[in-house]
């Protein structure tokens, strides 16, 4: 006997069917309908299954016939690790996963690349609906989305999308704590480190030009929010010094905040748009021996897990709570017609990051 004569075919649904002495009915009910079954006997189709190699219903002919793929997709326009790189898109993700976990779905994550304008991925996606996190304004990847006649929610970014739900924080609102905050201490020589602005790359002063402009609203508002904040004390926003960062990192921020203070020494604070950020402003200020707060007040955004443990001043977002929103918003959105925009709030963390400027530094301002 050959070797391929002794292999034995795999069992399907109608063979397992006449061994049992059933009908395919009966199969199909004991993984799709087990309320129909006395559980002696779905316990017996289930161990034959087991015993002739059965793996159970056809996932594909399934969703054919029920038009139901049990998936939402997480579009990223990013690499597929940013998710369980970047602290903030982690915990959204986590949040997110547990609203589908709850809805009994499955969560398939789309990484499309930002300089690939391949669109295939979205438009061959098996899901029951998408989110998309964070993705530029006229992004090719979710215009692939829309065109698909899916519920779909957006988490942040962009706002204000004809007939889609939106998840998203009060980043305005944050920043603006943040800066009358800053200034209430004292600071009127700041710095501002920013994550990009576009997707082009960039890495530089980003003048007020280019600020309005920008294709991240969630950046403009953070930014804006931080002028606002400003003004109130009269501070001129043109003169603040906004370095902008295209990679979003600890290395990355270290190296801004070393252009940012080699360039503007004089500087009492930098604001980051960010904690990864604000994490690499603060190791910069340890290399270069700048003490925390005395010499140098850094700040961030986000509330994140490692700069809670830096004790780093920062404005908190409820990550973990955006991403179950944006789940809930998609599954639960039953016959609504009309879109929903949740906005959620923020909230200044002071922690030991900030402080006055020193009484040298405050008599050179002026104050």
């Amino acid at each position: 006997m050959t070797r391929s004569s002794r292999i034995r075919r795999p069992a399907t649904l109608a063979s397992l069917a006449a061994e049992l002495g059933v009908s395919r009915t009966t199969v199909s009910n004991a993984y799709n309908r087990p309320d129909q079954l006395s559980v002696q006997l779905r316990t017996r189709v289930l161990e034959t299954a087991r015993r002739l190699g059965y793996p159970g219903p056809d996932p594909v002919a399934r969703s054919l016939r029920t038009r139901q793929a049990r998936a939402v997709g997480l579009l990223l326009t990013e690499e597929l690790s940013f998710a369980f790189r970047d602290p903030a898109a982690l915990g959204f993700l986590e949040g997110l996963a547990q609203a589908c976990e709850n809805a009994g779905q499955g969560l398939l994550l789309m990484p499309a690349s930002r300089d690939d304008p391949d669109v295939s991925t979205v438009h061959q996606a098996s899901v029951d609906g998408f989110v998309v996190y964070s993705v530029p304004e006229r992004d090719p990847h979710l215009e692939a989305v829309l065109e698909r006649p899916l519920p779909t929610v957006v988490a942040d970014q962009p706002m204000n999308v004809p007939g889609v739900d939106r998840v998203g924080v009060d980043d305005r609102g944050g920043m603006l704590a943040l800066g009358r905050h800053l200034a209430e201490l004292g600071h009127r020589r700041i710095g501002v480190l920013c994550m990009r602005l576009s997707n082009a790359r960039f890495d530089g002063y980003a003048d007020v030009h280019r600020q309005r402009r920008a294709a991240f609203p969630v950046q403009r508002e953070r930014l804006g929010g931080l002028r606002d904040g400003f003004a109130e004390v009269g501070l001129d926003w043109s003169r603040v010094p906004v370095m902008e960062r295209f990679e979003h990192s600890v290395e990355e921020g270290a190296s801004a905040a070393a252009q940012l203070l080699d360039d503007h020494p004089e500087l009492t604070a930098v604001v980051c748009t960010s904690d990864v950020l604000a994490l690499g402003a603060l190791r910069l200020a340890e290399q270069r021996g700048l003490p925390v707060p005395e010499r140098l007040t850094v700040t961030g955004f986000d509330g994140v897990p490692e700069a809670v443990r830096a004790g780093l001043t920062t404005v908190r977002q409820p990550v973990r709570e955006k991403g179950r929103m944006a789940g809930e918003l998609l599954l639960n959105r039953g016959e609504r017609t009309e879109p929903r925009s949740v906005v959620l709030p923020t909230q200044l963390v002071e922690g030991r990051t900030a402080g006055p400027p020193r009484e040298t530094d405050r008599w050179f301002s002026g104050l």
